[in-house]
This record gives structure tokens, sequence and C-alpha cells, in this order.
């Protein structure tokens, strides 16, 4: 991985879950490790994801995905713009980036990715919707080959075999969630994976507050072209439940940057899984979805496939020399 913050951390949750950090990670002094502390930040992060997407699970059941995506982004590109702006070279600095095309391909792919998780919300439930996209860090081994050239060994393609076993365990081929619907979260899987290589391939030239940046503002733009001729006005209540989506988005997204700040995302990404916890209990409870033993199963083996990649993608990094071959 050629910079750890460019790989986005497991978060389905709508809009920009995955966006970059715009600020670099603090350098820790003497006994000023805050692993601990950037741990606690990333799984409240992942409980307010959750949240965040039964808000667009219940706002999605009334409107348009793209509707509640546009409104979404809308807010988000007003709370990039404040942010990028109070770092060092403000907007000016934001705006200028060495890849436009790719920087606008990255935020359209990422707004459409994010409609459609809201519309399998809706159609599919919380729970299974997370855990067939918790195939996407794999997802992310088998095209960095490809697309970007990077080495992949055995061992990892072993585990990415594993985690696809683990989708063929939930989908329960013959009598479980097997559908055109079940391809919504695998589609979305897919384009969040395009989205962190596409992330990857831009860090090598722009700064993470310009990805950040062009991530809100052209994700707006794109679901706007979309979502405008949806547009209708929400009933009053829904717009408080709207609201609530809104600060969930904003509040998750400045704890996110803030455990960044204190740890290294190689550290932070297997706790991002628990967002598949929170899901589930909010999913059954709130939703009465049931969770199926062989979802439950299913989820397992693809998180610990996805776990193993990661962590072997992170030795890897760290290897010397780098050019020594993918394990």
């Amino acid at each position: 991985m050629p910079d750890d913050q460019s790989h986005p951390p497991y978060a389905a949750s709508a809009a920009t879950a995955s966006a970059p950090p715009p600020l670099p990670p603090v350098t820790k002094g003497p006994g000023r490790d805050r692993t601990g502390l950037a741990i606690f930040l990333m799984c409240a992060v992942s409980l307010i994801f959750a949240f965040q997407d039964a808000f667009s699970r219940v706002l999605g059941s009334q409107y348009p995905a793209s509707l509640i995506v546009m409104l979404r982004y809308w807010v988000f590109a007003a709370f990039a713009v404040v942010l990028v702006s109070r770092q060092p070279g403000g907007l000016r600095r934001a705006i200028r980036t060495k890849r436009p095309l790719t920087q606008i391909a990255r935020g359209a792919i990422l707004a459409l990715e994010v409609m459609l998780m809201v519309e399998a919300f809706v159609r599919l439930g919380l729970i299974e919707t997370h855990a067939v996209f918790s195939v996407y860090p794999l997802m992310v081994a088998a095209l960095s080959g490809p697309l970007l050239g990077e080495k992949v060994g055995w061992r990892r393609w072993t585990a990415i075999g594993v985690g696809f076993s683990g989708i063929l365990v939930i989908l329960n081929p013959g009598g479980g969630v097997v559908s055109t619907t079940a391809l919504l979260p695998f589609a979305s899987a897919l384009l969040f994976a395009l989205y962190g290589l596409l992330t990857r391939h831009v860090s090598r030239d722009d700064p993470a507050m310009v990805s950040f940046f062009w991530t809100g503002i052209s994700g707006a733009v794109a679901i706007t072209l979309v979502g405008i001729w949806d547009w209708q006005w929400l009933a009053p209540m829904d717009w408080i439940w709207m609201g609530c989506l809104c600060i969930c988005g904003m509040s998750s997204h400045y704890l996110m940057i803030r455990s960044y700040e204190m740890a290294e995302a190689s550290a932070l990404q297997p706790f991002a899984y628990t967002q598949l916890v929170w899901v589930s209990f909010i999913g059954v409870w709130l939703f009465d979805e049931t969770l199926r033993a062989n979802v439950v199963i299913g989820g397992a083996i693809v998180v610990g496939a996805g776990i193993f990649t990661l962590l072997r993608q992170r030795r890897k990094s760290l290897a010397s020399p780098p050019a020594g071959g993918g394990r």
C-alpha cells in the first residue's frame, strides 16, 4: 500500500465514510501513544455509521434514494469546504489537483455507490446488505494487481477465495437472499473497491486534503445531476430525520479524522468492522430483521479473510525491499 491513509476503512455508510482524512497523522512523541483512544474513536465512528444507515433506510423507504443522497452530499460538500479552508493553503490549495479527471471520477463513483447502498438498505435490509458489502476489501486486493500493478501473492489470493466462499454462504444458493436485489450491495462493494483503488492512485500526486475536497464537491455535482429530477419537499418529521442523518455524517467524519491523527489506518481498519455488529443490533431491534445463521457464519468468513488481507498488505508495505514479491 503506497500510503496508509489512502486506503479507505470499512464503511458502507453512505456519502463519504470512505473519504481520505484531510489531515496527516500527528507525530507521536515519547509517552504519547494514543492508539487506544484512536481505536475507541473508530468504534464510536462505526456506531454512528450504523445509525446513519438506519436513518438512510427510514428515509429511503419514503423517498427516492437519489434525493436522499443528494441532500446529504450538499451538506457534506459544505462540510468539506469549511474543513479544508482551515488547513494550510486553504481552498486555493485544495482546488489544485494533478489528476482532475480521476478526482471527478472518484466522486461520481462514490456517489453512485452510496445510492446503491441506500436502495439495498430498503430492499434487502441493513444486516444482509452489510454482510455482502463486507467483501469489498477482498475486491480491492484482487483488483490492485491489474489496475495498479501491485503484486498479490498466493496467500492473499487464497484469502480472497475464502472470502468469496463466505459470500456464497451468506447468499445461501437455493434458499437465501439470491436474487437480483442481492446484486445491489455486491455492485456497491465493487464500486467502493474501485473508489479505494482510485484514491490510492491519486494519492501519489495529490495530498489527502485535495482528495477529500474533490470527493465532496464532484460527488455533490454528480448526484445533483441525477437527484434534482426527483426533487420533492420532505414531510416536516422527515426533515428531522434528514437533519439527524447529516449530523451523524459530519460528526462521524470529524471523529474519524481525529482517530487518523492518533494512529495508522492499518491499526484502525479491523475495528471499523464493528459496524457490522452495530448494524445487526439495529436491524433486529428497529426493523425486525432476522439474523440468520448463514449470514453470521458467512459474514465471519468474509471479515476474517478481509482482516487477513489487510494484515498481509501492511506487512508487505513494511517489508524491505518492497520489490521482493507479494505474498
